[in-house]
C-alpha cells in the first residue's frame, strides 16, 4: 500500500501523484490539510524519513517564521506539535510506503521507495 500526504493545490504534489499513477501504483490519498495526520501518525513518518522531525518542517509556510521554528536545535516534540497544530507546516507531499517514507521534492525522490 502506497499513501500520499497530498496537497492538490500544490504542482509538486500533483506531480508526485502523477509519476506514482504512471509507475502503476494508485496510492492512498490523504489531503492532510482536510484530514491531518495525528501526531503519532507524523512521528512515525519521521522515523521513516530518518530525519530529525524539523526536516518535515515546511519553511515557506507563515507560521513557520511566526512561532520561530528555523532554530536548528529546535526539539522534536516542539516541531511535531506545531505540525499537529498547523498542518500547513507538513512540508509536502510525503510518499509512504513498505520501503519506507521520502519527501516528494524532487519528485524523482519518491522512487527510492517504491
Amino acid at each position: 500500500m502506497i499513501t500520499i500526504w497530498h496537497n492538490p493545490q500544490c504542482s509538486t504534489s500533483r506531480k508526485v501523484l502523477d509519476l506514482l499513477r504512471a509507475e502503476g501504483h494508485e496510492p492512498r490519498i490523504v489531503e492532510y490539510l482536510k484530514t491531518p495526520p495525528s501526531r503519532a501518525e507524523i512521528a512515525a513518518v519521521v522515523k521513516q524519513l530518518g530525519i530529525p522531525a524539523r526536516g518535515l518542517l515546511r519553511k515557506k509556510a507563515p507560521p513557520y517564521a511566526e512561532m520561530g521554528l528555523g532554530d536548528p536545535a529546535l526539539p522534536d516534540d516542539r516541531a511535531l506539535d506545531a505540525m499537529v497544530q498547523h498542518p500547513v507546516l507538513i512540508e509536502r507531499p510525503v510518499v509512504i510506503t513498505g520501503k519506507g517514507a521520502r519527501i516528494g521534492r524532487p519528485v524523482e525522490a519518491v522512487r527510492e521507495v517504491l
